[in-house]
């Protein structure tokens, strides 16, 4: 039996060579496919994909929850990727890469910087992107809510919880996203009453003003909680009278919240929020918060993973005109919080369930 296991040095050449002709082919020419894509096709394993976040964060939490089911429905392997930082993400895309999947999902940290890795894993795998696009890039899909019409529906929270007019500060993590920025202008074109116009941008940096508000700065914190915080405490110092503050990134209105409790002002200064964190819903119900505008991140993780399993099978039909499956947004105010957050709720006990 032992004489079995050793091969003629010709023998034992000739299968190395054929593992790595088989091995090294990725398609690398562009067309999103590759040779674990084709075994997909034909009925092969499972299609291996990875699900990439821009961050770590509740919000993401609901929308593995919805990657994890959605690789049970429709047959797949999925890993959740959380980086913290735009390299991080850029590594950890490579080391996916490297490995070999049949299809990626990413919500791009920093689009326009990251159209050139986009495009390479595009023509690696099947790319999409999802909450945040990278619309000069070669993915195939972008996932999530047209994030300039949510901004001006957070506009419109704005409007009702300040209908006489005021100051507005906006805070944000970083304007290098592209939902941020779409976001941000929503809420400025219809606080200033402007036409629909997702084209348009005002440089942060100069206050604008309106026949009835103004808005007095967008400050952003790069993710830093401590700093995000602290902008929130030195716009009050800078603006005693400010009217109303605006978070466009979940972790915003919470920390908002906390500066106004912090000052004694909470209640005092109107809170329009983005997104679904305990804190917010909480300063909703209890009269701190006017409102917020929640995502679908459940669906944005589910539906990744669907396009994704039917691309790795070569079913290009499950891509939607114009490459964008709208997820629409909701305004969540006092009187539908409750029926949200108990949903809410059942998503994340079933995702600590599953641990």
């Amino acid at each position: 039996m032992m004489s079995r296991t050793f091969a003629s040095p010709v023998r034992a050449m000739c299968i190395i060579a054929v593992l790595c002709f088989a091995g090294c082919d990725r398609g690398d020419s562009g067309g999103g496919t590759s040779s674990a894509t084709t075994r997909q096709a034909n009925g092969g394993a499972k299609p291996r994909l990875a699900y990439v976040t821009n961050g770590v964060d509740p919000f993401w939490t609901i929308a593995a929850k919805g990657s994890d089911d959605g690789a049970a429905e429709f047959n797949a392997d999925v890993q959740n990727v959380f980086p913290n930082g735009p390299e991080e993400q850029k590594q950890k895309i490579e080391d996916l890469l490297i490995r070999g999947i049949d299809g990626l999902a990413i919500s791009p940290i920093d689009a326009k910087n990251q159209t050139p890795l986009i495009n390479q894993a595009a023509a690696k795998t099947h790319v999409i992107t999802h909450d945040s696009d990278a619309p000069e890039s070669t993915r195939l899909v972008y996932i999530g809510m047209d994030n300039y019409d949510a901004g001006r529906m957070c506009g419109q929270l704005v409007k009702e919880a300040l209908p006489n007019g005021g100051k507005v500060a906006i805070f944000v993590g970083r304007l290098e996203q592209d939902n941020a920025r779409k976001r941000r202008q929503g809420v400025i074109d219809e606080l200033m009453n402007r036409p629909k116009d997702s084209n348009r941008y005002d440089a942060p940096g100069n206050e604008i003003k309106g026949d009835k508000y103004t808005i007095v700065g967008t400050l952003t914190d790069q993710f830093d909680r401590a700093r995000a915080k602290s902008n929130a405490e030195d716009m009050m110092s800078l603006h005693p009278d400010l009217g109303c503050m605006v978070g466009l990134f979940a972790y915003n209105p919470p920390l908002c919240l906390e500066a106004l409790r912090t000052l004694g002002k909470l209640g005092q200064v109107k809170v329009v929020a983005f997104d679904e964190q305990d804190a917010t819903l909480q300063a909703i119900k209890d009269g701190h918060c006017h409102g917020t505008v929640v995502q679908n991140p459940y669906e944005y993780g589910r539906q990744s993973v669907r396009v994704l399993a039917a691309l790795a099978r070569d079913d290009k039909t499950v891509i939607p005109p114009g490459g964008f499956m709208d997820i629409p947004a909701r305004q969540i105010r006092k009187d539908n919080v409750d029926a949200f957050w108990t949903d809410l709720k059942k998503k994340k006990e079933k995702k600590a369930e599953q641990k």
